[in-house]
């Protein structure tokens, strides 16, 4: 029994410590004034969206706000980690506005603007180059008419290489009772409402938010909807790859009775599946994918529950520690028991706690969507938050002062669209992964950076990095370098640094767990592994290219493997444990 005792003491001191050396990591302040951000959003209803997306290619994420009636939409470049309010051309916007999207919808290499409104109607901006906007709303054949839209989504739900939009549609009176909409890239400048043919419900949801995401993993994108008020049940589409969806809601868990506001997806169990998160008016979801189409809410038991009115979220690795933590921002109505935010940092078992040392004590703002960025490219995600009531504009600046490693990813597509929205990154570190997916328009009327972010924890290299293309092809790379930024472009096989070569032959991880990995660009005709003791503990011959050995029966300790080809032999020493 006393060493029973012992044993949980220690384990319970290693806990409080691990406990507080993770908190005492993770630092955010609010530096919107010292960074040229001085304004504020308005008292927009129900909020306005966020867009921390570089919108002119120059390598930094810059801001896009949207606002209330009679302010305009608001853009500010970065420059080198500072921000000034710049004019775009875009014609003023008296109306409310809800979302902004950047989004290369033809396919030419510039970012083209999305902007939705519930009041006057959505707006397709077409960048002609240097920007220089022209209103194609009417000519692309989209709406003209007020569609009641807060969030728009961009996805390419059929892979023809062009990007489609999903509609969120929100009626402000009981009058009227539009649904929501689907509307196909015809890849001619134009967009076709395909809602009916592909199966999209022609009732009246209430939505305010969508997302695409790929739920089964078949590289086909679904689509997944949050709709105000319980009686409004949040819908789930499978992609049948044939153009037309299924809806999917009650057999996957997913049919919400909420008055649900956000659709945050990522992640986070680091398992491959992507998850998603919702917020409501009261109670939120974590729907952790299951991997068979359904989904089990594991909110309250993980610990983000945020049990608030809640609004945007978004999952970032704040300490670049190799999991992701959950922001929530929220409305508090006037009310000091409810929380008006909460950061929820994620510990090693997978459950989350919310830390009072993160920076955070004063965020009392009625705040409602935020988006993911990098202000001053430093490899560490902040965000911004635009908030209700003429509150100022939050930009949290990460300030963490651990030695976490991370690497970011840009991509773009050639065979696939050109924005790659809908890939999959996976990279793995001694067999540990980490999975992310590209989005247009997630959370509550937000977008995110078009960097990826991967916190690496103290990890200096990573075995591969692997993207999965919405058109099917897989580039890998192998023994990539952290603290860097790669800019990927399909089917090149070659990254835009210096940091970063091939060997002839690569075998990794070393040392390796389970199964041991190796690439050759020709075909290996023998694998041999012995031990120290030069005994052969692992022999095959057989023509094969890149393939896997399980090695999770071999005792710890050094190995030899000896790969022969029709040309040449080669001895790699591998460490077991």
């Amino acid at each position: 029994m006393p060493s029973i005792l012992k044993t949980n003491h220690s384990f319970c001191l290693i806990a409080i410590l691990s406990y507080f050396i993770s908190f005492s990591q993770i630092n955010f302040s609010d530096s919107a004034l010292q960074l040229g951000l001085s304004t504020n959003c308005g008292t927009p209803y129900l909020g306005s969206g966020v867009s921390f997306f570089d919108f002119d290619n120059d390598g930094w994420d810059d801001l896009s706000f949207a606002t209330e009636d009679g302010q305009g939409l608001l853009f500010y470049k970065n420059t080198n980690g500072n921000f000034n309010l710049i004019d775009l051309n875009i014609p003023f916007l008296n109306s409310p506005t809800k979302q902004i999207n950047w989004v290369d919808f033809d396919n030419d290499g510039d970012k083209d603007l999305f902007v939705t409104s519930n009041i006057d109607g959505n707006k397709l901006f077409e960048n002609l180059g240097n920007s220089n906007f022209q209103d194609i709303t009417l000519s692309s054949g989209l709406p003209t008419q007020n569609m009641f839209t807060n969030g728009a989504t961009w996805g390419d739900y059929n892979n023809d290489s062009y990007l489609d939009v999903f509609l969120s549609n929100k009626d402000l009176t009981i009058d009227t009772f539009t649904p929501n909409y689907l509307f196909k890239n015809n890849g001619d400048g134009t967009f076709t409402n395909v809602s009916t043919n592909a199966g999209i419900d022609a009732f009246r949801h209430q939505t305010f938010c969508s997302v695409f995401l790929d739920i089964n993993n078949d590289g086909w994108l679904d689509i997944y909807t949050s709709t105000d008020k319980a009686y409004n049940l949040n819908q789930l589409y499978r992609n049948n790859a044939d153009g037309t969806f299924t809806e999917i809601g009650a057999s996957s868990n997913t049919d919400l009775e909420f008055n649900a506001m956000t659709t945050t997806v990522g992640d986070y169990n680091n398992d491959g599946w992507i998850d998603i998160y919702v917020t409501n008016l009261g109670d939120s979801a974590l729907l952790v994918n299951n991997g068979d189409e359904t989904f089990t809410d594991m909110a309250i038991a993980t610990g983000c529950e945020f049990g608030s009115t809640g609004w945007g979220a978004i999952f970032l690795d704040a300490d670049n520690d190799t999991d992701l933590d959950l922001y929530v921002s929220g409305s508090l109505y006037s009310n000091p028991v409810l929380k008006s935010a909460a950061f929820h940092e994620q510990l090693i078992d997978g459950n989350f706690v919310i830390p009072n040392t993160a920076g955070f004590y004063n965020d009392e703002y009625n705040s409602y969507s935020n988006a993911i960025g990098d202000i001053n490219n430093d490899g560490r995600p902040d965000f911004a938050v635009a908030n209700g009531n003429n509150q100022s504009i939050c930009l949290w600046e990460n300030q963490s002062t651990n030695s976490n490693n991370w690497l970011k990813i840009n991509l773009e597509g050639t065979i696939s669209n050109r924005d790659a929205i809908g890939s999959k990154i996976e990279i793995s570190i001694d067999e540990e992964k980490q999975f992310r997916f590209t989005h247009c328009g997630e959370g509550y009327m937000a977008q995110n950076s078009g960097s990826e972010f991967f916190g690496l924890g103290t990890n200096a290299t990573i075995d591969y990095l692997k993207i999965s293309w919405p058109s099917g092809t897989e580039d890998i790379f192998f023994d990539v370098s952290a603290n860097q930024v790669l800019d990927i472009t399909e089917g090149d096989s070659t990254l835009s640094t210096e940091n970063f070569e091939l060997s002839t032959i690569i075998v990794y991880p070393n040392p390796v767990k389970n199964e041991l990995h190796i690439k050759h660009k020709n075909a290996i005709n023998k694998l041999l592994i012995t031990n120290a003791l030069s005994q052969e503990v692992y022999a095959t011959k057989k023509a094969f290219t890149n393939p896997n050995i399980d090695v999770s029966h071999l005792d710890s300790g050094l190995y030899f493997l000896t790969i022969t080809t029709n040309n040449s032999s080669i001895v790699i020493k591998f460490i077991k444990h």
